[in-house]
């Protein structure tokens, strides 16, 4: 089982700020729409990881459900998967090991590539005409990092659906960056894990906000629908 926050409320409450609006869009070119799976990787997800997103089990059987849907509707499927930057190279990132203290050398060889935790989880489905996106931050789009937003805009993509883990932080950035290099983003709000109902509504709270609309995957199957 998912989250339980109410987004409808949340929707409603910055409604009356933005003129009675709740969510924006209400149909997506499936064509240009990808969904991003944020960081389900073994590393989040297995029992007793080092990042654990014991959530991020349950929301598993939406996010397979979201790709399926956007396969059959023509359009592409993107899995981010967070890796280790060399320490000495152009994507290195000390500050983030300032801020990991004592904990960053169990960071840095979880998700090191080829290790066992750096891996997709096994029960995330993809199929050949998916694409996997490596990136060294926890947004896909800080520059030099990752080349998600080339392989976007290699494929006219002009929508992007977000699900995964952590809805606060690797979710939430990929989703703020998004937004301002001119992407409509939507948060799949049911297919996004967070370690507290708190942190995962506090997200979808800012999202609402200004950087994105808040939908279940229920409702993004009707918005890429054809009718």
């Amino acid at each position: 089982m998912s989250h339980h926050v109410d987004h409808a409320a949340i929707l409603a409450a910055h409604a009356q700020v933005r003129g009675e609006v709740g969510n924006i869009w209400q149909k997506l070119d499936p064509a240009k729409t990808a969904h991003l799976v944020v960081d389900m990787q073994n590393g989040f997800v297995a029992e007793g990881a080092p990042v654990e997103v014991p959530m991020a089990r349950n929301v598993v059987e939406k996010i397979n459900r979201l790709s399926r849907t956007i396969r059959s509707a023509g359009g592409k499927n993107i899995f981010l998967r967070f890796t280790t930057p060399d320490p000495d190279g152009p994507a290195a990132w000390p500050v983030f090991a300032e801020r990991m203290l004592d904990g960053i050398a169990a960071h840095r060889e979880a998700f090191t590539p080829g290790a066992d935790y750096w891996q997709m989880w096994p029960e995330i489905e993809n199929e050949g005409e998916d694409l996997l996106v490596d990136k060294h931050r926890f947004s896909g789009f800080t520059p030099g990092t990752s080349d998600l937003h080339d392989v976007l805009r290699q494929h006219g993509m002009e929508n992007l659906i977000i699900s995964g883990t952590l809805t606060n932080c690797c979710c939430e950035s990929t989703a703020r960056d998004a937004m301002q290099l001119n992407y409509r983003v939507v948060m799949a709000v049911d297919a996004c894990a967070a370690l507290s109902e708190e942190a995962h509504g506090g997200t979808l709270d800012s999202m609402a906000l200004i950087f994105a609309d808040l939908r279940t995957v229920d409702e993004i199957e009707g918005l890429l629908s054809k009718e």
